[in-house]
């Protein structure tokens, strides 16, 4: 009777205990970690110096002096430096012709390397990999891409796959989305991510200048990142992914055509980066960092926030002009990963956040040492920071992207151990910050400011001084 009534009453409470556990154990293995992740370095033969690119400027038989003039202008402020990288087909003349090889050589040289060096690494079989995210957002072919790692690394059949195009340069953020959403309703996944751009079919050859100053920021590069959720694998990880916000104004006309794919007058396909593009950054970027805020900031900095702002409020007609209060993501955040959409984005991105230089640093020296690389740029700045050994346990790190559409995308990780691989920086880490980001095109080319463009005639025999 005993052991009857101990069963009647004790069978309702351990299946609650038993409920407990799944629910515990089921939120465990939907944790997002990252194991490793791998950033591009193209060979040197790739690499822009300034008399290259004076050389592929001047190819361009649609520029003039008041083009060559804007373009000094623009490069000499872009912050962008002289080691960098292009597509091969530049380095062959082809930029104006390019072919669909280019593009898919660009890509496969990036994957063979990079997703190489990854796996190897980190003694994980492409069998392994459970879920494959690729995003390219200006090169489609088909077969896609991923099929093309597919083959090549000959993965499982039953792999889930994602081929991502026309997300821009916020797409990193996007395919961690897809990965996190397929870790919270499947068990011990290993999944890799593969994000760059096709730079080859795409490099401008007209003379709009709000398309031509592409050709200025963007270059070559990638990144792979392997993640997982498995929990035999957490004391391996080297980040946790804590939450994930996206912001999308492509309701908005003005958002949506600051920043587009179109052809220009001459039937030349760029890529348009319009007047209004800071403006549609800076409002994505508000309406981003207002979701994400309360999510990762304590309450006594939100508290402090919402008083000063009520203050100003009460008494604004005694404070017109005084400084608009600040939310300090720094209470709650330790490093900031910013897209390096160009050095007006980092510029505004630390005005609003009230940012230090210290903090800039990593997107600053990445612009300058390997440029705009689209979706990839985050990880080579986080690489800096990994590289500099900023990075310690419990650290909190926030990413911060831009995208056309227009998108504002950002993530909140968290550093699971003391991390300080030099990876794609190690060969020029000790040189960084330089004590100036000058680059020599004022040197160089200063003096097309002082032409006349009623006279002004490029010499078939000009020969661009060596560096």
């Amino acid at each position: 009777m005993d052991l009857i009534s101990i069963l009647f009453y004790g069978l309702p409470f351990f299946y609650l205990l038993f409920l407990i556990w799944k629910i515990i154990d089921r939120k465990r293995h939907q944790n997002c970690y990252i194991l490793d992740y791998e950033c591009h370095k193209p060979t040197d033969d790739r690499m822009l110096s300034t008399k290259f690119s004076g050389e592929v400027i001047r190819r361009n038989k649609h520029l003039g002096i008041n083009e060559y003039q804007f373009l000094l202008k623009a490069i000499v402020s872009s912050g962008i430096g002289e080691q960098t990288y292009a597509p091969r087909m530049i380095f062959y003349g082809r930029e104006a012709c390019p072919t669909y090889e280019d593009g898919i050589l660009e890509m496969e040289e990036f994957f063979h390397d990079s997703i190489d060096k990854v796996l190897k690494r980190n003694g994980i079989s492409p069998s392994e990999i459970d879920v494959l995210v690729v995003n390219i957002s200006m090169l489609t072919c088909m077969p896609s891409l991923a099929a093309r790692i597919i083959n090549y690394y000959k993965m499982r059949e039953d792999i889930k796959v994602y081929n991502i195009t026309g997300m821009g340069c916020s797409a990193s953020v996007i395919a961690i989305n897809i990965v996190q959403s397929i870790f919270k309703n499947e068990k011990n996944k290993v999944a890799l991510m593969v994000t760059s751009e096709s730079l080859s079919p795409n490099w401008y050859t007209g003379n709009n200048r709000s398309m031509i100053l592409a050709n200025c920021l963007f270059r070559s590069g990638g990144s792979a990142i392997l993640l997982t959720n498995k929990v035999a694998l957490k004391n391996k990880a080297m980040f946790k992914l804590k939450c994930l916000v996206r912001t999308h104004h492509g309701a908005k006309d003005e958002a949506y055509d600051s920043c587009i794919q179109k052809e220009d007058d001459q039937g030349h396909i760029g890529f348009h980066l319009d007047k209004t593009l800071p403006k549609a950054a800076t409002k994505a970027l508000v309406d981003n960092l207002k979701t994400i805020a309360p999510l990762i900031l304590p309450v006594r900095e939100l508290l402090r926030f919402a008083i000063v702002s009520l203050v100003r409020k009460m008494n604004w007609g005694s404070t017109k002009g005084g400084a608009r209060p600040v939310v300090n993501f720094k209470t709650g955040v330790d490093h900031i990963c910013l897209h390096t959409g160009g050095k007006a984005v980092i510029d505004g991105v630390g005005t609003n956040l009230n940012l230090s230089e210290y903090d800039l640093e990593p997107a600053r020296m990445t612009l300058h040492r390997f440029g705009n690389t689209s979706a990839s740029s985050l990880w080579y700045v986080l690489g800096y920071m990994e590289a500099k050994k900023r990075l310690k346990k419990g650290d909190k790190v926030l990413m911060i992207s831009f995208g056309a559409g227009f998108k504002c995308n950002s993530c909140l990780w968290e550093v699971l151990r003391d991390l300080g691989n030099e990876n794609v920086w190690k060969d020029c880490i000790d040189n960084y910050p330089p004590k100036t980001l000058a680059n020599p095109f004022l040197e160089k080319f200063g003096w097309l400011h002082d032409e006349d463009p009623n006279t002004f005639v490029v010499p078939d025999d000009y020969v661009i001084p060596d560096d």
